[in-house]
């Protein structure tokens, strides 16, 4: 079984770094057990990557014991009393107690204990100098960690103790020092006194520094050299295949698992959980599940936390309300973890759903868990519910108050957006960079031209913010939509950034509202430099020569897709009726279309749109079809399958709410107002861009859009 895995991993060589070679997928992210139970680790993304690329060309020698004299010199004289206070501890914590009675907190209490340890005493003990290495990792002191290196190495009882030399990897993994411990690891390597304990603190060391390859690697070294792995050492393996998203020899080490004679702990289930959840192997993952013999709390999040990021609404909640049933409960993780998803596919009633299990605890919800739960509220379209929310939570931080603008913002209430920035300022809270992105994108959507540039510039001036691409994104597109293109242009041009897509793309839609055809090719020429298989950009600059009659232009843009191998994104829409999500792709939905209970109400539908003076605007069809041909189109858009699926299987009265992948196009959105105001309905339907509330055939955005 080894060989296999060392055939699926590649030809593990050591390169000149001393790091390994041959993994067959090289990427990944910093991760390591820890991660598991939620605690925090350092940052691998601020570690340095010059370094770690070559360890050894800043790789600062080992100190030997001349080096460590000279170290304890200025501290020499202290000694005697330093001794004499310890002499003091009583003898059955001289050994345990050792940095109890000490706070090693602080770098001049390690010093002191160091020049303890130094001194031939009792006190030179494994223990003793485990309990001063654990100081050095919590305060990640590297100066004091070399120091104790030296003391160890030079001493014989001690330079091949597992635990100590493991300490020691960990520290100098911990200070980023992977040079140092590849070399205490290397040196351990090559005697008989390797164990499983400092090959999982050299494969942890790895994983948090970002490099899972030579985690695994370790962990399978260790096998070859007929070391047991451990629990914490298959955690660590199955960490690495999970950050490598390499599913083949993680069920390598799954076959391992099941060979063994003893049961794994429930850390390994779980990370071997997350590894098939995560590689949608979802059908293994469900029988690891059911399989095991305890499931704690940790177990069922890990499952509903993939679950949501694969957006599986109903999958989701289905196994949290398994949960209610075998009284597991449930944390406020958990809930956390639910409602982005809620928010994603604006599926409002299971949002309620998670609310109500909220009010019925004991618990008083986090500052958090309400900002996820305003956040669902508003992207499902009911801000009243998140400021009721809002309004009601005995504390708050800046995170709250800007789900609370963002949610004002993307419903098209732009008055309440600038009355709660008011009373932001008011009560004392400095605005950040999101808070401002929240109020300029609502100034976008919204026609408020000049209070956002005034805003802009207050921003920089009054509040000391210093506008970042997302601010100067959104400047572009006030500008651009209120028809100011050549001002929106000089903002591009003079901005201290590299123009990003979003801007680009920002320009270009504008052009394409405006008819613009002249800056609308520039901004595409930069996009697909930029994005050159983003389907959205070729198609808008296409519905800018289709809007222009430039048919040519627009036979020429459909040939470029096509050899590019470029494919336009489908229309789909999407609602929730019950607990289920039925999704309508634009043209499809066959099945429903030609059903009896469609046939009625779409017929009943047309004749009273009729008569209140509707007819299909195809000017929205981009083709150089006929017109009947046009009209049979518009009809089958994604949105009003949709809609009309709602009609039918909602009660009256009850608002209609419908979520699509694209924009709406102008004749659906007169179509829906019409709607409204025929069946006494309330719609509500978000696009990529925005929300749109129609109300007896007046729509929020009041026809800017």
């Amino acid at each position: 079984m080894i060989g296999k895995w060392w055939r699926a991993l590649g030809t593990a060589r050591k390169c000149g770094d001393g790091r390994y070679n041959g993994v067959r997928t090289m990427v990944g992210k910093a991760s390591d057990r820890a991660g598991v139970h939620g605690s925090r680790t350092p940052d691998a993304k601020s570690l340095d990557n010059a370094r770690l690329k070559d360890p050894t060309a800043m790789m600062d020698p080992l100190p030997d014991v001349a080096t460590l004299q000279a170290y304890l010199t200025p501290l020499g004289s202290q000694s005697t009393i330093i001794h004499s206070k310890f002499l003091q501890i009583p003898s059955r914590q001289q050994q345990s107690g050792f940095s109890n009675h000490l706070n090693l907190s602080k770098s001049n209490k390690i010093d002191e204990a160091i020049v303890t340890l130094s001194s031939p005493s009792d006190f030179s003990t494994p223990e003793a100098y485990t309990d001063v290495l654990h100081a050095c990792i919590s305060a990640k002191s590297l100066h004091h960690g070399k120091k104790i290196c030296s003391l160890v190495l030079n001493d014989p009882r001690l330079r091949h103790e597992p635990k100590l030399l493991s300490k020691l990897i960990t520290l100098f993994s911990v200070c980023r020092r992977l040079d140092l411990a590849k070399k205490i690891f290397d040196d351990v390597n090559d005697s008989t006194f390797l164990t499983e304990e400092v090959c999982a603190a050299m494969a942890i060391g790895y994983s948090r520094n970002g490099l899972p390859r030579e985690a695994l690697l370790v962990f399978v070294d260790m096998l070859c050299s007929f070391i047991d792995a451990g629990d914490f050492s298959i955690s660590v393996a199955l960490k690495a295949c999970i950050d490598l998203k390499d599913l083949r020899v993680g069920r390598g080490i799954h076959g391992q698992i099941v060979k063994r004679r003893e049961k794994v702990d429930q850390v390994v289930d779980n990370v071997l959980l997350k590894l098939y959840m995560e590689r949608g192997s979802f059908e293994d993952a469900r029988k690891l599940f059911d399989g095991m013999s305890v499931r704690n709390i940790v177990t069922w999040n890990s499952l509903i936390s993939v679950l949501s990021k694969k957006v599986k609404v109903h999958e989701m909640f289905n196994l949290f309300r398994k949960m209610q049933e075998e009284r597991i409960g449930f944390s406020w993780a958990t809930l956390t973890t639910i409602l982005p998803a809620c928010s994603r596919v604006a599926a409002l009633l299971s949002g309620k759903e998670i609310h109500a299990q909220i009010l019925k605890s004991r618990e008083k919800p986090d500052v958090p868990l309400l900002n996820s739960l305003m956040d669902m509220y508003g992207k499902c379209g009911e801000a009243e519910y998140s400021r009721r929310i809002f309004d009601g939570m005995s504390s708050k931080d800046l995170t709250s108050w800007n789900t609370m603008l963002n949610c004002y913002a993307v419903n098209g209430n732009i008055e309440e957006v600038i009355h709660l920035f008011d009373r932001l300022i008011e009560s004392g809270v400095a605005p950040d960079g999101i808070t401002f992105v929240a109020l300029l994108s609502g100034c976008s959507d919204t026609g408020f031209t000049e209070y956002g540039l005034s805003l802009f510039e207050r921003m920089k001036t009054e509040f000391r913010v210093s506008p970042a691409l997302e601010h100067y994104a959104c400047l572009v597109d006030i500008l651009g939509r209120a028809g100011k293109i050549e001002e929106a242009v000089k903002v591009v041009e003079m901005m201290p950034f590299k123009t990003s897509a979003s801007i680009w793309g920002s320009l270009l839609n504008s052009c394409r509202l405006h008819g613009n055809v002249i800056v609308g090719e520039i901004a595409a020429n930069e996009l697909f430099v930029l994005e050159p298989h983003n389907p959205g950009n070729y198609v808008m600059l296409s519905n800018l020569y289709a809007d222009a009659k430039m048919w040519d232009n627009v036979d020429k843009i459909r040939d470029m897709m096509k050899q590019r191998g470029i494919r336009k994104e489908a229309g789909c829409s999407w609602v929730q009726v019950k607990d289920k999500i039925q999704i309508f792709v634009a043209g499809g939905g066959y099945e429903f279309r030609n059903s009896d209970e469609y046939k009625k109400v779409w017929t009943e539908l047309q004749e009273a749109i009729e008569k209140s003076g509707y007819s299909p605007d195809t000017n929205v069809v981009l083709h150089d079809v006929d017109e009947e041909t046009k009209a049979i189109w518009v009809c089958g858009h994604s949105e009003r399958l949709a809609t009309t699926y709602s009609l039918i299987h909602t009660g009256e009265g009850v608002p209609v709410r419908v979520t699509k992948n694209l924009r709406v196009c102008a004749d659906c959105h007169s179509w829906m107002k019409i709607v409204s105001q025929v069946t006494g309905r309330v719609i509500v339907l978000r696009d990529t861009k925005r929300f749109h509330h129609f109300v007896d055939g007046i729509c929020s955005c009041k026809d800017y859009w």
